[in-house]
């Protein structure tokens, strides 16, 4: 029986096991942790987002640049497949209105109860506290409880995770050990994450409120959603759909009122003002709540009088920040393991029989069900294709 050891045990990992398991292949995962899929556990504590239901098209666009090499696997375990994974598994699913699909139970660990008892009937071994330390020809060396190990597999699936949420496995360690064997590692760069704002005192009592129904720009990336005031700035969806674009330089302004242009706007604000201050005239007039009322105000402090003027800042705040939050705190990571050191197999090129799956890979996507997916892709594609390798060397 030919055999594959897959080192991490994300959804990227487990899905690869899964497949070189089913197609009679001997695996063995190992994982650095205690547990498996500490990621995926922390990503469904508020709601699992396994995938998202739209256009075939429209979804695998939102993998930028990464569209045209990842299209096979998205195609061929894309958001249709993903759905039918997990009811394969005893999840009962739900879509909500923009298209995301969660399980019902929102949260993750049924689902990973029921596949890693789905993958030890099919005899995959798991290894924790096994932490991989790099290669000596074939054989792969592991520090463990019981000191160094070793395991000469007749295929190697890579599932390591980025570098974002170290304290959960993905600590970017490997990058270093696959320098040394010719493979090419663009930079980690934080991806879907928050913005570090420095607020006045006169923010504290708004700290922990949403913005909602807002629109974000920076650059020629944009969302519809929300941002929280965090004590350390910005955060929430409508934020890591467009932190890209702060990475890559652009400013970032926040539309208060994306449902109306700048002339009603105007209009509304032209309304008596009497004796109330500006912030009542606005809070009455276009009814912005208190905490959209402060965020402009920090932003944009003394506020234009000329109704024309202040529709204009409503429309296009400029949102002054110090960056995007640190690596580590990021949801996902951008660079990795470069296109062109894999094969169509997702095989690393300098490494026979060694493939590479998940985060590990230079792609990124924004939050909203992409990241699972395109984890789930990879790893199943890698499977297939070194099951298929063994099969026929």
């Amino acid at each position: 029986m030919k055999t594959a050891v897959v080192i991490g045990a994300g959804p990227a990992g487990l899905m690869a096991a899964q497949v070189l398991a089913q197609a009679g292949v001997a695996v063995t995962i190992c994982d650095a942790k205690p547990s498996v899929g500490r990621k995926f556990l922390m990503a469904g504590k508020s709601g699992l987002n396994i995938t998202k239901a739209e256009d075939a098209e429209k979804f695998r666009d939102a993998f930028a640049e990464a569209t045209p090499w990842l299209a096979p696997m998205l195609n061929a375990f894309g958001p249709d497949e993903v759905q039918e994974w997990a009811r394969d598994l005893g999840e009962e699913l739900f879509t909500g209105s923009t298209g995301r699909v969660f399980p019902k139970a929102m949260k993750a660990s049924p689902l990973l109860r029921a596949w890693l008892a789905r993958l030890r009937r099919l005899g995959v071994t798991v290894n924790t506290r096994w932490r991989w330390t790099g290669f000596s020809a074939q054989a792969l060396h592991f520090d463990t409880p019981s000191g160094d190990q070793t395991l000469t597999p007749d295929a190697t699936i890579l599932a390591l995770g980025g570098a974002s949420w170290a304290r959960l496995g993905s600590d970017g360690a490997w990058a270093a050990i696959l320098s040394e064997h010719g493979v090419t590692v663009t930079p980690f760069a934080p991806a879907n994450t928050g913005l570090a704002v420095d607020w006045t005192p006169y923010m504290e009592k708004h700290l922990g409120a949403a913005i909602k129904g807002v629109a974000l720009h920076a650059g020629p990336y944009l969302s519809r959603g929300e941002a929280v005031l965090s004590r350390e700035g910005l955060e929430g969806g409508g934020v890591y759909t467009v932190s890209r674009g702060v990475r890559e330089g652009h400013d970032l302004t926040l539309d208060l009122m994306p449902d109306l242009d700048v002339a009603a706007i105007a209009q509304k604000l032209r309304k008596p003002q009497g004796k109330a201050t500006q912030t009542s005239h606005i809070r009455k007039t276009l009814g912005l709540d208190a905490a959209k009322i402060a965020l402009l105000q920090e932003m944009a402090m003394p506020l234009p009088k000329e109704p024309d003027a202040l529709a204009s800042v409503i429309k296009s705040l400029p949102v002054k920040h110090t960056g995007l939050r640190p690596l580590d705190e990021a949801i996902s990571t951008a660079g990795g393991i470069a296109h062109a050191g894999l094969d169509e197999a997702l095989m690393l090129r300098a490494l026979s029989n060694v493939y590479a799956v998940g985060e590990m890979l230079d792609w990124e996507a924004p939050t909203g069900g992409y990241l699972i997916t395109g984890c789930l892709a990879t790893g199943a594609w890698a499977g297939h294709h070194a099951a298929a390798r063994l099969a026929s060397g």
